[in-house]
């Protein structure tokens, strides 16, 4: 086990030097104002990531030789710049073979993945539109299918961005999508569940997590929803008498669950299912990163009437944890 996290440095002194094995995850050439050249990393492991600069790359200390992928051996200290901690790097050497178990250095969910997968399988079998509980089935039986899934990010950095973070998600939203469903009796219930299930399935494929998470060639070139679209199709021409307004449905709602055209998504959203979807897709993305920006305040110490950092994906605005800021009040009175 690593004996320091990236989630354990904000709490370190500044300055005060540490040694710990960390995944490169992204390693580029830059030039200071001055026209200095230095290195500029994303260090991570299952904790997070975290900025790092080496100023002095051609130090003796710093390996001549290391890439995206390797695991390194880090000796350095903390420094915040632009309301940010990063890490300067005074030392660096790749790790020897047993010296650092790599599932210490992704980032995974912390539900139990046997559980989720369960109250997956459970959402499936309660579908009553007998085509679409086949189309679930079809797709989620495959083994390698079911594999990807139970291990995939739900995004590379936005939101769930962690081993199971797609399974997480797409539980999450199934939980979600029974109450709205219930709420709204004209919603098909079986529509809007297999729309959750397979919305994101296009992920699988799309990222990829061996090496931090990244997107593959075709992830870029297509992207998640046109790769969804292609496996939920072909799925669906496999089975025999799948009906032919029902598959309309089913990839309409895949095609438009971005919600807007800004957004990536080839179609608005034209059903009610579809339209469900999005609000409560959008909404678990939004509220997971408002957890994670007050998870990362407490690892950080902040007080509870400190603001968060401005928050990119909430439109870079800053957060304050209600809870735990009243919560202070009526522990102090």
């Amino acid at each position: 086990m690593k004996d320091i996290y990236i989630a354990d440095l904000a709490s370190i002194e500044e300055g005060k030097l540490f040694d710990g094995f960390f995944l490169i995850l992204a390693k580029q050439q830059r030039t200071t104002r001055t026209n200095k050249p230095y290195l500029n990393l994303m260090l991570g492991d299952k904790t997070g990531q975290m900025e790092a600069r080496i100023w002095e790359p051609g130090d003796p200390r710093i390996a001549k030789s290391f890439d995206r992928g390797d695991i390194v051996k880090v000796r350095g200290c903390t420094a915040r710049f632009d309301d940010r901690c990063q890490i300067k790097v005074d030392q660096l050497r790749l790790a020897l073979p047993l010296e650092v178990d790599k599932t210490d250095l992704l980032p995974a969910t912390s539900f139990d993945v046997d559980a989720l997968w369960s109250q997956l399988q459970a959402s499936v079998e309660s579908v009553a539109n007998p085509h679409l509980e086949r189309l679930l089935t079809a797709l989620l039986s495959d083994p390698v299918i079911a594999g990807a899934y139970r291990e995939a990010p739900a995004a590379r950095g936005l939101h769930h961005a962690w081993l199971g973070g797609l399974l997480e998600h797409v539980v999450s939203l199934l939980g979600m999508a029974e109450r709205v469903a219930a709420h709204y009796p004209f919603l098909d219930r079986d529509l809007l569940l297999t729309g959750v299930i397979l919305h994101d399935i296009g992920k699988i494929r799309e990222l990829s997590w061996t090496i931090g998470f990244e997107y593959t060639i075709e992830g870029v070139l297509l992207g998640h929803i046109q790769m969804g679209v292609d496996m939920v199709g072909k799925a669906i021409a496999a089975l025999p008498d799948f009906p032919d307004k029902l598959r309309t449905l089913v990839l309409h709602i895949i095609l438009s669950h971005h919600g807007k055209l800004e957004f990536g998504s080839p179609k608005l959203p034209m059903i009610p299912e579809a339209l469900a979807l999005n609000f409560i897709d959008d909404f678990d993305a939004k509220m997971r990163a408002v957890m994670s920006e007050f998870e990362k305040s407490l690892r950080e110490g902040k007080a509870p009437d400190e603001l968060t950092g401005k928050v990119w994906s909430l439109d870079n605005r800053q957060l304050l944890n209600t809870k735990r800021w009243l919560d202070s009040e009526s522990q102090s009175s």
